[in-house]
């Protein structure tokens, strides 16, 4: 059957909403086209690469995602989560240019967490777009052939003689038209074309498309404070929760009293919540919740509740010891995870040999949102509204902690006050979810403080990395040994794991590109005392930060220039496949379509290297550094003028960032995230840490933990966006790549102003002593 949304023509094309199954199969009025879960076909015994590969596969079909009112408004329903990366802009451009509408006239919804209804809907690992590019475009064209055919059907004319522009049907012979709205509901009737069936427009007609000219759809709601987020949640008879979580990783209540926080004005119920069984996932820590009729009575009586913990297993982990034990660990042979050549010989026969070992310390996400989620069961159903960046796992996860039926839990995806990997865990939603049960059902919402964002997150590992080389005559490698010793994202989902993973060991590391003849990487042991999640981009942050900072040492140690040194090192333009290399990953993508090329990796380099002027002479105390990298199968590289004063303090004045991320879709967005990269890694660089003593995070709130502040952000960044217009190409991830290249590159701008090599992040105040 086909169906109709009950979408209201009166309001008003930017507005935002969430999409429920009722809403869109109900009521009449206005096209919402019909329902159809096609699956991608897949061959037997085909590896599956790209969007095939993840859980649930990906949609086109235009049933899911397009609805036209009878007043032509246009609704693209985004089923990727926005936290200020701006895919829902971008999907729906992707959708309208296809669809031929008028942007004016679009307006984006909001998918509920279903990823049997819209294919994965994991945001995250910079794959919205370089997935669903083409479905959504397909979705575009297939919606758009069915008006066009409708608007035949209808003037009793050949298909092929209706045109669709610009949001208005015309047949030029007999001079008739239409605007979409009149054709939506004769539109719904149409047959749904398929695969080849559905003809997408040629690049050179793309109205919006790589044009960089559309603001952000929800920019008028954020920038009015009309925009909802997890935090904004509210709903009748709503309370409030929080929880007094173990201050030690795997640590457990031995017994509390909650006599005291029972008299604080407000407080409802005290409420424990069972630790998980290792390994611990997504699950909750534990601990005691405290809830009651509003956030401060509720953070007031966890303050009153007299908790005797027991601090488990990791009761002694200190950040200074355990850098200690992965030094030592570096310092020996560990499991091999890519060899070519004979490096021992290699090694022997050198000329002179340099070793090096970095360090970088825990990092933590610290959105501007902490996270938060409300739940509420009523009449047998789970209704969640979770700033979250996988509602399928947020969905998955309550419903087994509940003991319900998936199919009874309804996920609504708000706004997200920025993610960064934390809200891939979805831990926060069960506690709110074990709340409401307590209170038989009452809608409840669990805010994380930031205090409890920074002592109980899923934490970027901590890394020593250790590099060795032995240079020739003229200062080149001719053998190269890197140890890489970090604790696991692994850890979480497998009691014991203590090495990275295949996913962790493509970023940066086994895939490493450079046109040496003997290389080994190696990766010891390192157990994990804390939970590790991802990150924004990951383990390719230690990785660029300890081989780009190396490759500076070696150009120093040869007397050559960096730049030139490091395009030396990766050789000439030459495509590389990845599983030959040791990296079987690739990102998830298939190894045919997405090779490492070199070619692309020189010209960011350049790039990078041209807009801040290479070479120039710069006023005493400043320096210039430059590093390039690829992750998430893009191409970047960053170049950054630092100036370094009398006491040690450091001023980043520019940094110039270049990007192939292949076909642009929004450049707009791109220049967004790469700005926010260089920010990012700004603060990487110079001031974040994670520390524990004791088991305990060290670092309370933003006084400690210190993001990069407006007044210290550079004053300049230039972002260069190399040309990538071939819209047949595989594109590449954006919203990740910036981040590995900014931190090497300001260490070895310091270094050309300083001369003193800095091993370990953050630098902070190390140059004051």
């Amino acid at each position: 059957m086909n169906h109709f949304s009950p979408i209201t023509a009166a309001e008003p094309a930017s507005a935002l909403s969430n999409v429920s199954r009722r809403g869109l199969l109900g009521g009449a009025g206005a096209l919402v086209l019909a329902l159809n879960l096609r699956t991608p076909p897949a061959r037997a015994a085909e590896t599956k690469f790209g969007a095939d590969a993840m859980p649930n596969g990906w949609r086109d079909d235009p049933t899911l995602f397009v609805a036209i009112a009878p007043d032509g408004t246009v609704t693209v329903t985004c089923h990727r989560s926005e936290m200020g990366q701006g895919v829902r802009t971008s999907i729906a451009l992707v959708v309208a240019d296809e669809l031929e509408a008028d942007w004016a006239k679009v307006k984006v919804a909001q998918a509920e967490g279903d990823e049997a209804r819209f294919g994965n809907q994991d945001t995250d690992g910079s794959r919205s777009l370089r997935h669903f590019f083409m479905p959504m475009r397909h979705a575009g064209a297939a919606a758009r052939a069915m008006l066009i055919a409708a608007a035949a059907k209808e003037w009793r004319v050949p298909a092929a003689e209706v045109t669709a522009e610009n949001h208005v049907l015309r047949h030029a012979k007999s001079g008739r038209q239409a605007g979409y709205g009149e054709m939506a509901k004769a539109a719904s009737g149409m047959p749904v074309p398929r695969g080849d069936a559905v003809r997408l427009k040629d690049a050179s007609a793309f109205r919006y498309i790589g044009k960089g000219q559309v603001g952000l759809v929800d920019n008028h709601d954020i920038t009015t404070g009309r925009a909802i987020y997890g935090l904004d949640t509210r709903l009748d008879g709503m309370l409030y929760a929080v929880v007094a979580h173990p201050p030690v990783f795997g640590g457990t209540v031995k017994s509390f009293d909650a006599a005291e926080t029972l008299k604080v004005p407000g407080v409802v119920k005290v409420v424990p919540i069972d630790p998980p069984a290792p390994p611990v996932e997504y699950q909750p820590l534990g601990g005691v919740a405290v809830i009651a009729k509003n956030t401060w009575a509720a953070i007031k009586g966890r303050e009153a509740l007299k908790i005797t913990w027991d601090d488990g297993p990791n009761a002694s982990y200190d950040s200074d010891a355990y850098r200690a034990q992965l030094e030592e660990a570096a310092r020996k042979p560990g499991k091999v995870v890519r060899q070519e050549g004979d490096v021992d010989a290699a090694m022997k026969g050198a000329a002179k040999r340099v070793e090096a070992e970095y360090y970088i310390p825990h990092l933590v996400q610290a959105p501007m949102e902490p996270p938060a989620a409300t739940v509420r069961i009523r009449d047998g159903k789970v209704e969640v509204w979770a700033a979250t960046q996988a509602p399928q796992a947020t969905r998955d996860r309550v419903a087994k902690r509940l003991g319900v039926g998936a199919d009874t839990v309804t996920v609504h995806v708000t706004l997200l006050g920025g993610g960064f990997g934390r809200k891939s865990k979805p831990d926060y939603v069960v506690e709110a979810a074990l709340c409401s049960k307590a209170m038989d059902g009452a809608p409840v919402k669990l805010t994380w403080t930031r205090e409890d964002d920074l002592h109980h997150g899923y934490y970027h590992t901590v890394s020593v990395e250790r590099l060795e080389a032995g240079l020739d005559a003229k200062g080149m490698p001719v053998a190269w040994l890197h140890r890489s010793v970090a604790p696991t994202i692994g850890s979480i989902f497998a009691a014991g794991a203590d090495h990275e993973i295949p996913i962790e060991l493509g970023m940066g590391l086994v895939n490493t590109p450079f046109a040496i003849p003997n290389l080994r990487m190696e990766n010891p042991s390192a157990p994990a005392h804390v939970r590790i999640g991802w990150f924004r981009s990951v383990s390719n942050i230690p990785h660029a930060f300890a081989i780009q900072s190396f490759v500076a040492e070696l150009a120093h140690a040869a007397g050559r220039d960096p730049k030139d040194y490091l395009l030396d090192l990766i050789g000439p333009a030459r495509i590389i496949d990845p599983v030959k290399i040791g990296d079987a990953w690739n990102y998830g993508e298939d190894p045919a379509r997405y090779p490492i090329d070199t070619g692309r990796l020189r010209r960011v380099i350049e790039a990078a290297a041209g807009g801040i002027g290479w070479g120039r002479k710069v006023e005493k105390g400043r320096g210039l550094g430059i590093a390039g990298h690829y992750s998430f199968v893009t191409y970047t590289a960053a170049a950054a003028e630092v100036e370094v004063g009398p006491k040690g303090e450091i001023t980043v004045h520019r940094v110039d960032i270049a990007v192939d991320c292949g076909p642009q879709v929004n450049p707009e967005r791109v220049r967004s995230q790469l700005e926010g990269a260089v920010v990012m890694g700004m603060g990487l660089a110079l001031t974040a840490e994670i520390s524990f003593k004791n088991g305990r995070t060290v670092q309370d709130n933003l006084d400690t933990y210190e993001l990069t502040r407006i007044d210290a952000a550079p004053k300049t960044i230039n972002v260069h966006l190399l040309p990538g217009q071939d819209y047949a190409k595989p594109l590449g991830g954006v919203g990740e790549p910036g981040v590995p290249p900014v931190a090497p590159a300001i260490v070895n701008a310091v270094f050309a102003a300083t001369g003193r090599r800095i091993r370990q992040l953050p630098l902070r105040d190390k140059l004051s002593a």
